[in-house]
C-alpha cells in the first residue's frame, strides 16, 4: 500500500500530558501505575490513572463525561488542534474523516445514573443523556464537533484492538476517495464496569502488571486518549511527517469470547497480513511492541504466534507496565510509543518484568536500549479474537 504520513499526533496517559511527558517517562523508566485510588473502588490492584482529569471540562456541556474530558485534554496537547486547523483549510472540513476507537465510552455516567435513580420509580435522573455520554458513538461525535470537521465519522469498538483498527478503516476510506485526510485515535477512561468486570474474570493483577514474567498474574487497567492526523504523502506539508503507516493486518479468530486461539492463529494472521500489506519481510522489522497484557495464557499465545512469523531474533517488549492496559485506547498509545521509538532510536524495556518466563522464547527486552529503529510492528489483540497489527516506518 502507499504509506500514509502521520503529520501530527498527541496523547494523554498515566505517563503525563503530551508526547514530551511520555518520552521523558520512557527515558527515565518511570511507570504511570499506582495503587488503585479511583472513586470508591475496593480492589487490590494498580491502575494507570490520568492525574487531574476530574477537574477538566468539555467545550460542549451536554457531552460532559470522563471519557470526553479525556478526549478533549488529549486534543489540546502537542499542537494537534493547530495541525487539524491547517488541514481543515487545505482539504475542507467535509474531506477530513474522524475514526475513533473506544471500548467503554462514557459508561461511568450510566453507572452514576443507576446509583442515583429514583428510589420509588427506578427512573434514571433527567440529567442523564445516554446518547451524548455513554453511547459508543459519543466520543467520535464529540471529537468531530470539537475540531469542526464534517467528513465521514465512525466509532470502532472491538475491545482492545479498537484504536489500532482505526488506522485500517481510515486507510480504506481514503483509498476509496471518501476523504483526503483523517483524524484517528482512541479514548478509554477508568470506570467501575471494567475494574470489577476484569476482577470477576480473575484477570486483575494485585501488583503492577508484569508481562512475560514467570510470576505474572494479570493486567493493570489504565486510561488514555490519543490522536493522529493521517495524510497522503503527495498532499502532506513538506517536513511535517517523521513517521508513516506502512501497512496493517486484521483477523478474527473467533475462538472464544475472551480467549484467543491457543496456537495464536489469529495473531499470526494479523502480523503476516500487516507485513504483506507493507511489502516487507519479517527481517525488515527492528522492534515489535507487543500486546503483552501480562495474563498467563495471552503472553504465551502471542509468543507462539510471534516466533512463528519472526523467529526469536527481533527485539520486542510490552509497554503496559508503563501505561497500564488502556483497553480501547491501547492501540493508539502503543502506536505513539512506536513512533517515539522510531524518532529517537529507542527500544523501551518491559518495565515491570523481573524474571522472564522460561516458556517464552521471544527476544524480550527488559531494559531500555538505544539502537537504530526504522520500522516497528505494533500488536493489538481484542476479546473475541479481534486482532490488528500495524507497521510503522521512518519517513525519509
Amino acid at each position: 500500500m502507499e504509506p500514509l504520513y502521520v503529520t501530527a499526533y498527541a496523547a494523554v496517559s498515566a505517563l503525563g500530558r503530551g508526547t514530551p511527558a511520555t518520552l521523558d517517562a520512557l527515558r527515565q523508566s518511570r511507570s504511570g501505575l499506582r495503587p488503585c485510588d479511583f472513586e470508591h473502588v475496593d480492589l487490590e490492584t494498580h491502575v494507570g490513572r490520568v492525574q487531574g482529569l476530574e477537574a477538566e471540562g468539555v467545550a460542549i456541556a451536554r457531552y460532559d463525561c470522563r471519557n470526553n474530558r479525556l478526549a478533549q485534554l488529549a486534543l489540546q496537547q502537542d499542537g494537534f488542534e493547530e495541525a487539524v486547523a491547517r488541514a481543515r483549510e487545505q482539504y475542507r472540513p467535509q474531506r477530513i474523516g474522524v475514526f475513533i476507537g473506544t471500548s467503554t465510552s462514557g459508561i461511568q455516567e450510566t453507572e452514576r445514573a443507576y446509583r442515583n435513580r429514583d428510589p420509588k420509580t427506578g427512573a434514571l435522573p433527567d440529567t442523564f443523556s445516554f446518547r451524548d455520554t455513554s453511547n459508543l458513538a459519543s466520543v467520535a461525535d464529540y471529537v468531530r464537533r470539537y475540531l469542526n470537521l464534517l467528513g465521514p465519522l465512525m466509532s470502532i469498538s472491538t475491545a482492545c484492538s479498537s484504536s489500532a483498527k482505526v488506522f485500517a478503516v481510515a486507510r480504506r476510506f481514503m483509498h476509496a476517495g471518501l476523504c483526503d485526510a483523517a483524524v484517528v485515535g482512541g479514548v478509554d477512561s477508568l470506570c467501575l464496569s471494567t475494574l470489577y468486570g476484569f476482577n470477576s474474570l480473575e484477570l486483575l493483577s494485585r501488583q503492577p502488571c508484569r508481562p512475560a514474567d514467570r510470576q505474572r498474574d494479570g493486567i493493570s487497567i489504565g486510561e488514555a486518549g490519543g490522536f493522529a492526523l493521517l495524510e497522503q504523502p503527495r498532499a502532506a506539508p513538506r517536513g511535517q511527517a517523521t513517521v508513516a503507516l506502512l501497512g496493517y493486518g486484521e483477523s478474527s479468530d473467533a475462538h472464544h469470547m475472551s480467549s484467543p486461539h491457543p496456537e495464536g492463529i489469529g495473531a499470526r494472521l494479523a502480523m503476516e497480513r500487516a507485513l504483506r500489506c507493507a511489502g516487507l519481510e519479517p527481517a525488515a522489522i527492528d522492534y515489535i511492541n507487543l500486546h503483552g497484557t501480562a495474563t498467563a495464557s495471552n503472553d504465551l499465545i502471542e509468543d507462539r504466534a510471534l516466533c512463528a512469523v519472526f523467529g526469536t531474533g527481533v527485539p520486542c517488549s510490552s509497554t503496559k507496565g508503563w501505561t497500564g492496559h488502556a483497553l480501547g485506547a491501547a492501540g493508539i498509545i502503543e502506536a505513539l510509543i512506536s513512533w517515539l521509538s522510531i524518532q529517537h532510536d529507542l527500544v523501551p524495556g518491559t518495565l515491570t518484568t523481573r524474571e522472564l518466563d522460561p516458556a517464552i522464547n521471544s527476544n524480550i527486552v527488559l531494559q531500555n536500549r538505544q539502537q537504530t529503529v526504522r520500522r516497528v510492528l505494533s500488536n493489538s489483540f481484542g476479546f473475541g479474537g479481534s486482532n490488528c497489527s500495524l507497521v510503522f516506518g521512518r519517513v525519509g
